[in-house]
């Protein structure tokens, strides 16, 4: 291991072990902006973008195929071919695999997340997958499907589906607690729905009430808090034990991503609105949010990853034409 990544490493172990109100003080002191951008052909259409975090990897949906990046360089080192539609990607690491929500085919792709090279491409009981998650401890494969307002339950290991589970309406994205409950955002009635992973069952439907079209969704395991990114520029922060709504914080139009850092207790936003922005809000504690910075990025920069390591944030976009990562991070 590198010498930088060892004292992140520790960074990273010093500050989770400290109390809230002193990690958040770290947000505070940081000033992000867009540092890098970077052109990847003609503009297409794209999705959720995300990072394998074992081989340092960028994976950015571009609407038939997902590609993928070397990080920190951004050297295209591959592609996931024929995925029409595509939305999202998830990964097994446990497994070695990676699969993708293809939204036009109603179907996943299975394939390996060393060679690249596609295993097999499983039909979804669904219409229109969207949203996809891996769950470690359950070697359960969850995809959300837009059109048919359900989730397919795939097995992993045998890659064969075992359910299908209704949802309240239209699943947008979704996050896992690690310990057995799977949440997940509805779209058209701004509700969330919270599934069993251990029953395949449906246990709970909490209003988000004032939340217009909730999109992107992050998880803090820690203090049981859920973010929920809203269209009319407000992130709901909603408790994850009780469904009971903690907070409103006011971020940009037009989000579709928001990232928790549990490191530096910061959440950020992506929000594809006119000029672009990208709003950082620090955890003050559990139940307090303090907005930070509001950092200009690009028109329709509304997904994004985040390497936990360097805190860089990459976020896809059109630019001109040519379609283009944009890559934030600290100043």
């Amino acid at each position: 291991m590198k010498t930088n990544n060892i004292k992140a490493v520790l960074f990273v172990a010093a500050t989770l072990a400290a109390p809230l109100s002193q990690v958040s003080s770290y947000a505070a002191e940081t000033r992000y902006a867009v540092l890098d951008h970077w052109t990847l052909g003609d503009a297409s259409k794209w999705d959720y973008t995300d990072i394998d975090v074992v081989r340092h990897r960028l994976f950015i949906s571009r609407g038939d195929r997902v590609q993928v990046l070397e990080l920190p360089s951004g050297k295209q080192i591959g592609e996931v071919p024929g995925t029409k539609g595509v939305h999202g990607v998830a990964f097994a690491q446990d497994l070695k695999l990676g699969f993708t929500s293809n939204g036009a085919s109603s179907s996943v792709t299975v394939f390996d997340l060393d060679t690249l090279q596609i295993k097999q491409e499983i039909p979804s009981a669904g219409i229109n997958p969207d949203a996809i998650l891996y769950e470690p401890g359950s070697h359960k494969l969850f995809v959300f499907n837009g059109k048919s307002n359900d989730v397919t339950l795939i097995d992993a290991v045998s890659l064969k589906t075992i359910a299908t589970i209704a949802a309240s309406g239209r699943p947008e994205f979704a996050v896992s607690d690690g310990a057995g409950k799977v949440f997940f955002n509805i779209e058209d009635k701004s509700e969330m729905n919270v599934i069993d992973v251990a029953t395949n069952k449906l246990v709970s439907k909490w209003s988000l009430k004032g939340c217009e079209e909730p999109s992107g969704l992050a998880i803090d395991t820690a203090h049981a808090r859920l973010f929920s990114v809203c269209q009319n520029k407000i992130m709901v922060v909603t408790d994850a034990k009780t469904g009971r709504r903690i907070a409103n914080v006011a971020i940009g139009e037009h989000p579709d991503a928001v990232i928790y850092d549990a490191s530096t207790a910061t959440i950020y936003s992506s929000n594809g609105d006119a000029g672009g922005s990208l709003t950082v809000i620090r955890q003050d504690d559990a139940d307090r949010y303090s907005v930070i910075a509001n950092v200009v990025t690009s028109k329709g920069a509304k997904t994004m990853a985040m390497d936990q390591v360097s805190k860089k944030i990459y976020l896809p976009t059109v630019v001109d034409n040519k379609f283009t990562v944009l890559v934030a991070g600290p100043k």
